[in-house]
Parts: C-alpha cells; structure tokens; sequence
C-alpha cells in the first residue's frame, strides 16, 4: 500500500467509526484503528489479520500473553502495550462497576469481570472475592496462580486471608485454560475443604465459579456443594 493510499485509508477508517460507530468495522478493522497509534507509518491492516489468525477472536487477540504477540510480524514492544492496555481497561471497567454494587445482587456483573480477567489466560489463576455480612466486597484477590492445567491451592489460607478481611462470606474463582470449565473431582473436593474449614468460623462459601472460553459453571448452580 503506497503512502498516500496507506494515509487515506486510515482516514476512511477513522470516519467510520465518528460517523456509525464501532459496530460497524469488522473485528480486523478495530485491531488496525486500535495500532494507528502505536504502528503510525505502517500498513496496520495484515497485523490485525494475523492476530485474529492466531489467536481466533479479538478477544482473544487482546488477552494474549506478550510472548505470544512478539511472535506476530509488525508487532513492536509499544504496539503490544497498546492492545494490552486495552485489555487492562476492560477488565478494570468490569471491576469497577462489581464496586459499585453488593456482588450478590449483580451476579451478571460478576461473571462479566470474571470472563475479562480470566477466560484468556494461558494459565491457571485462583482467585477469591472477599464480602463483609451484607455481600459487600472488601477485597479481590489472585491467591495462586499455577501451571496450564493445575493451581496449588492452600485452604488454610484462604480462610487466613478471610479473617485478615474480617470477611464473612467467599467466592472462589478459579479458571480453566482448555476452555472447558467442567469441574474436576479435585475442584470439587478443594471447595468442600474449604466450607469444612469456613463454616465453623462463621464464613459462608457462596460459590465456586469455573471460568472457560465464554462460558463458565458454577458448582453451586450444579448442586455440588
């Protein structure tokens, strides 16, 4: 694409986007708008379809690991920090918007925050939502973060941390990196550890939500605690 071509382009692009919004590019066409910046003297157009070649959504393409994205041609330190930053700031929107709320009143926004942070990762990630006695939230927190397949998990303290919080009810969280968020009989005897642990101590176990590839379960929701 020659650079008068290149320029012109980009500003057909850009009008689009003042002129009908967002929902009017293509998923390949927001990637490129989103390296503009980044990427200002090259064709952004081939990077955006490698990316979604790669990784197989935009979604996708944003949550992807740095080591990952330096494989992709065209793609620079600073452009990685751009679409990363995006990421960031979709999960921090979602997060957000969980503090305005009591967790358990805005269940859907839960599971939107949770699905932003973790459904990407390439890794395992327990995570747990802390609540005081009116399921407000006190505190977010990774607890352990693992292998593709495998978190070590330490009941004790997450009911350590619970007491730290002066918190009165949990959520655990955790994610499945295949995609698949079927609960393993080690997720399911984890969490009973857990109650067993929680219940004496006046701390309520809520749930236990399994994170997949759009999708997630949750063991409550499937009687198994």
């Amino acid at each position: 694409m020659g650079a008068e071509d290149h320029k012109g382009h980009r500003q057909r692009l850009r009008e689009r986007f003042r002129n009908t919004g967002a929902q009017s590019l293509a998923d390949y066409e927001l990637l490129e708008f989103l390296l503009f910046s980044a990427l200002p003297r090259q064709d952004t157009k081939p990077i955006a379809k490698a990316l979604l070649k790669r990784f197989g959504s935009f979604s996708a393409a944003l949550a992807a690991p740095r080591a990952r994205l330096k494989e992709i041609d065209g793609l620079s330190d600073i452009s990685i920090d751009a679409l990363q930053a995006v990421h960031a700031s979709i999960a921090r929107y979602h997060r957000a918007e969980l503090d305005k709320r009591r967790p358990l009143d805005s269940w859907q926004k839960v599971i939107d925050y949770l699905q932003a942070s973790m459904e990407h990762s390439d890794v395992e990630q327990f995570r747990v939502i802390y609540l005081d006695k009116k399921n407000g939230l006190i505190a977010d927190e990774v607890q352990q973060t693992g292998t593709v397949d495998h978190t070590p998990v330490y009941p004790r303290e997450v009911i350590r941390r619970a007491l730290d919080h002066s918190a009165t009810a949990l959520i655990l969280v955790h994610n499945h990196p295949s995609g698949d968020p079927t609960p393993s009989r080690a997720d399911i005897q984890m969490t009973r550890k857990i109650i067993d642990i929680a219940s004496p101590l006046g701390i309520e176990v809520h749930d236990h939500i399994i994170v997949g590839l759009r999708k997630n379960v949750s063991l409550r929701g499937l009687r198994l605690i």
